[in-house]
């Protein structure tokens, strides 16, 4: 391999790994907004099912859901060697740092299962689905859109138009229609709704936590949106890196700035959960073409998806589907909106290619999801039992409070 070529390669692989870190810290960011907008009783639990999550998403992918993906042999065949510098023809980078970058996306999809399903689903029923999610129902949907695969052989997604640059289809959407047929499954919880229709605020335990976790996700979207330009050890590649990167925190600034406003003439106040989710909802929107819009036209999409999320939060609520953080909210209608954003600034992309991928990959989520969950409610209890739903999961599931000396 010739000097420049070898140093392209190490400076491309260099910066997968560093952009595929960057979004495991993401899991860090889902566990501590988690944890602040669940109760006291319910954070140990929140945080155990994060943290689990996570080593069950990087296993099953590398026994089982990459090659569904990408092909590449079962426990990752022949991947290392295939990465070691100076083989034949090498790639442009290491694909043994491709396979990690693409595993922590996995995780991030199954994170935003999590925050739908939190404080009233059963950890070990969690995990169970965590596991059909990661090595199958996901990797499925993966083949269809970034793998180039028909969908079972009957059309191609990229050839009918569909773009999702960096994932506001096929990892935000995904995870959310997996949280909405858990969310149908179990039911809301206990107290939230009244018979007359009213709906009852559960407000989460720790603000600070929420917003530290917010940020971090933030901070982790860059690696998020800008590892998926997949290089820059070029002119080119390091322009597009930056213009990503920009277009990125524009719309995360858009969505927190109309989420606000939208909040306070709904509310008439400033609603800190509304401006967190909104902030989110910028980045969700943005994920499916950071590269090609201008930076006010990025800021712009973001402020969409942050009008768009406090209105489906609201109406989500109106329809008694409780979602205890906002992620299908944030994540699923959100996503949708991002994923229509992008032929106004990509002509490679056309509306009914755009709507015709994101209804693919909707439903294939949706019912497996559903039917998996009907199928473990068949071997294990899905949801808590009234009495551990008002002792707290913390102590129910894990038998540990994280709060051990406070007392309400």
């Amino acid at each position: 391999m010739e000097a420049t070529a070898e140093l392209s390669y190490a400076l491309n692989t260099f910066y997968f790994l560093v952009c595929g870190a960057l979004v495991m810290w993401m899991a860090a960011g889902f566990s501590m907004l988690e944890a602040g907008l669940v109760r006291t009783k319910n954070t140990t639990e929140i945080l155990t099912k994060n943290v689990v999550l996570f080593a069950i998403a990087c296993t099953m992918y590398m026994v089982v859901g990459y090659y569904i993906m990408y092909g590449g042999g079962i426990f990752l065949d022949g991947l290392m060697a295939d990465g070691v510098a100076g083989a034949e023809e090498p790639a442009g980078y290491a694909p043994s740092a491709d396979f990690y970058f693409q595993v922590v996306f996995v995780a991030t999809a199954m994170s935003i299962v999590s925050g739908a399903v939190a404080e009233r689903m059963k950890l070990f029923a969690f995990l169970i689905f965590a596991v059909v999610m990661t090595a199958f129902i996901y990797p499925m949907e993966g083949s269809w859109t970034w793998g180039g695969n028909p969908v079972f052989g009957l059309y191609t997604l990229g050839d009918l138009g569909f773009l999702d640059f960096a994932g506001s289809g096929i990892v935000h959407m995904a995870g959310a229609a997996a949280g909405l047929a858990g969310v149908l499954t179990i039911g809301a919880r206990k107290g939230k709704y009244g018979a007359d229709g009213s709906v009852n605020a559960m407000p989460g335990a720790n603000m600070p936590l929420a917003t530290l976790g917010t940020f971090i996700l933030w901070m982790g979207w860059f690696g998020f949106n800008g590892g998926s330009v997949l290089a820059t050890a070029t002119v080119s590649d390091a322009n597009s890196v930056a213009v990503v990167f920009l277009n990125t925190n524009a719309a995360a600034s858009g969505g927190c700035i109309v989420a606000l406003l939208a909040a306070k003439a709904a509310f008439g106040k400033a609603d800190l959960t509304m401006a967190l989710n909104g902030c989110l909802a910028g980045l969700v929107a943005i994920t499916a073409g950071p590269d090609t819009p201008s930076p006010l036209a990025a800021t712009f999409i973001g402020g969409l998806g942050g009008a768009l999320v406090v209105g489906s939060i609201v109406t989500l609520d109106k329809l008694k589907i409780d979602d205890p953080v906002g992620a299908i909210s944030v994540h699923g209608t959100v996503g949708l909106l991002g994923l229509l954003a992008v032929p106004f600034t990509n002509s490679d992309a056309s509306i009914s290619g755009q709507l015709i991928g994101g209804a693919t990959i909707f439903v294939w989520v949706f019912v497996t999801s559903f039917l998996t969950f009907k199928l473990i409610g068949f071997v294990m209890p899905v949801r808590v039992s009234d009495e551990e739903e008002e002792m707290g999961s913390d102590i129910a599931e894990c038998g540990l409070e994280a709060y051990p000396e406070f007392k309400a």
